[in-house]
């Protein structure tokens, strides 16, 4: 009789709740509003399939292109949930690729899988690239899958979501970090003519999404400083001139979206907000500005040490990790250590080699040294992708033949065979919970934390986006050049300036073109990414690194090829690999000119110049630890080579 009354209980209740989700579904304006908007999409996708399938030859691009338009600005006024509720039915209605690899953070140790792409981006661009070459049935088909992909955004996973104003501040999260990244850069409109119009479709929707969650959530509005200063940035765009390359991206991020981040994160704490969507992993919930360097980590510097909270401690280990970052005996033959090649002098890269001595101190590595400066902020490390945490790399470093040439067992008993360093690891274990024995993984976890420290500072454009500081004029131009004309901006992304993108969740990887030398005689022979992930779209691929501190990092590339910074605006300048005659079927840098003048060149070049962050010095340590075994105790600070 008991269970029957609990039964009976829970049949009550279900039914209240089930009522009220509904009640709330038919009198929210919020989902009112939303449902409308996805079904006129929807609607208007249709159409646009009829008219690819039914118009005639003449004037055929003219008009499917016009429906094309027309169908975009729907898609733009609900950006809003369609980017953030599901990424990958997104990518089936504006994918800005057709096939995409990208291993995104969730999925670090899974074999990537291909994820091909469809809907309206693509559509316009081989219309316009191939000159209607492309078939009746090959565009409907886009299209097709555009509207199979509406369906997402109704199903019982999703539509839910709608409802939860935690899911409405998380949303409007990732809107604002897109309108600083993405939005006006072209990254996925291929009309530049479109871009402006678009932008203005967005932000006034967007405005509409808002009135109607207030309506709708009272208790969790929107406050009204936030609306205020988004009323602003409307009228800021609304009174840009006309063409998006006179568009001023600086003071558009600066004065309005940087802040109404700000304010989102302010009312994401004020709300308690909380999320169960991937598009959040990453994201830190406490800083107030998208040019802080604590927006969003690709790395976790801890490692095996994961578990310590004491800051004193963590101190500790970062010392360790300092003094075994000189201590040449991680090396094979106690002569090499991680600073030969990352010299803290030259940004913690080599400026001086094209590329550094073999171990064998014969024969010179294939690849440029990369800098160890800010690349906590990578999913995915080394130029091919090849590693996915800190530690991996470093223990790939030290036992590669060609690199350090050391062996692990060896390499563990040379270690510990310093007091010193045995005494810390045994006290740093304790603070573990695993307290394992002492291995290669916790060496590496005492470099990467050290190396984290080197990836906090700002440069003088991150103080200027703060408003901290003021930039000069020319600077403020390059970045506008950087995030427009120039195109730069459509693979380093906002606020890193490397191939991370929002929700920064993913490292991008590009095919340039690089050449084998300066004369583009031929293409470089490193096949980059394929070597790890043999497929055809990453032959010749490299992951995008970042370009801050890029004045101080050269030579540039992975082959080190070029010795300027302005050898490599030259190259990009004129269509990378292709541009410069050379065959790279699979470049997925556009290969037409950017024309830059030589005026554009210059204040690009002020623009990179304002990315070169305020680093401290880093000294060498005064002594290295003496080892039980006389042999290693002749070890010199930094290495020999």
């Amino acid at each position: 009789m008991k269970t029957l009354i609990t039964l009976v209980l829970l049949c009550i209740v279900v039914f209240f709740l089930s009522s009220s989700f509904e009640h709330s579904s038919e009198d929210n304006a919020y989902v009112k509003l939303y449902s409308k908007e996805i079904v006129q999409l929807k609607d208007q996708l249709q159409s646009l399939k009829t008219t690819i399938e039914t118009t005639d030859e003449v004037d055929y691009n003219d008009q499917v292109l016009a429906n094309i338009y027309s169908t975009r600005k729907l898609l733009k006024a609900t950006d809003f949930w369609l980017r953030y509720l599901s990424p990958l039915a997104y990518k089936k209605i504006n994918a800005p690729l057709p096939v995409e690899w990208e291993v995104e953070v969730f999925e670090k140790y899974e074999v990537p899988y291909k994820r091909e792409g469809a809907g309206l981006t693509l559509a316009e661009t081989y219309l316009q690239e191939q000159d209607g070459n492309i078939s009746i049935p090959e565009l409907s088909k886009l299209i097709e899958e555009s509207i199979e992909n509406i369906a997402p955004y109704f199903a019982d996973s999703v539509y839910p979501s709608v409802l939860d104003y935690h899911h409405f501040f998380l949303a409007n999260r990732l809107y604002l970090l897109n309108l600083a990244a993405i939005y006006t850069t072209g990254f996925e409109c291929p009309n530049p003519e479109n871009i402006l119009p678009e932008l203005k479709v967005m932000l006034h929707a967007t405005n509409n999404i808002y009135e109607a969650y207030n309506a709708s959530y009272p208790t969790y509005s929107i406050i009204p400083a936030y609306l205020e200063l988004y009323q602003q940035a409307i009228k800021f765009v609304d009174d840009q001139p006309q063409d998006i390359e006179h568009f001023d991206h600086f003071n558009f991020i600066k004065n309005y979206i940087n802040p109404l981040f700000g304010l989102n994160q302010q009312m994401i704490k004020l709300y308690k907000i909380k999320s169960n969507n991937f598009n959040d992993y990453a994201l830190n919930d406490n800083v107030n500005s998208i040019f802080d360097k604590q927006l969003y980590q690709g790395q976790s510097t801890k490692g095996v040490f994961a578990s310590v909270k004491d800051k004193a401690v963590l101190e500790e280990i970062k010392q360790i990790g300092k003094t075994l970052f000189f201590d040449p005996i991680l090396s094979g033959n106690n002569k090499r250590s991680c600073a030969s090649c990352h010299a803290p002098d030259q940004f913690f890269t080599d400026t001086i080699m094209t590329t550094h001595l073999n171990f064998n101190e014969i024969d010179n590595l294939p690849r440029n040294t990369p800098t160890l400066i800010n690349s906590i902020y990578n999913h995915l490390l080394m130029a091919d992708g090849k590693h996915f945490n800190l530690q991996s790399q470093a223990k790939g470093v030290m036992l590669d033949s060609t690199e350090m040439g050391s062996k692990n067992e060896e390499l563990i008993n040379k270690v510990m065979s310093c007091k010193t360093y045995k005494k810390a690891f045994q006290k740093f274990n304790d603070h573990t919970y695993t307290n394992q024995e002492i291995s290669i993984v916790h060496i590496a976890s005492a470099l990467s934390l050290f190396l984290s420290d080197l990836s906090q500072y700002n440069a003088p454009f991150d103080l200027a986006m703060n408003g901290e500081q003021l930039l000069s004029d020319q600077a403020i131009e390059g970045f506008n050049l950087f995030m427009q004309k120039a195109q730069c901006a459509t693979c380093h992304f906002v606020p890193q300036f490397n191939g991370v993108k929002p929700p920064y969740i993913g490292s991008e990887f590009e095919v340039l073109g690089v050449p084998s030398d300066k004369s583009f005689s031929a293409l470089s022979e490193d096949i980059g990414r394929y070597k790890v992930h043999p497929v055809e779209e990453m032959h010749h691929a490299f992951r995008t690194s970042t370009v801050r501190n890029v004045m101080h990092t050269q030579p540039y590339m992975h082959n080190g090829v070029f010795t300027t910074i302005d050898e490599v605006i030259d190259f990009y300048n004129n269509g990378g690999g292709i541009g410069n005659g050379l065959d790279v079927p699979n470049q997925t840098l556009p290969s037409d000119s950017l024309n830059l003048s030589d005026h554009e060149k210059q204040v690009l070049k002020a623009f990179l110049a304002s990315l070169t962050e305020n680093i401290d010095t880093i000294s060498s340590p005064t002594a290295l630890p003496v080892s039980s075994k006389k042999e290693l105790n002749d070890r010199v600070i930094g290495g020999l080579y």
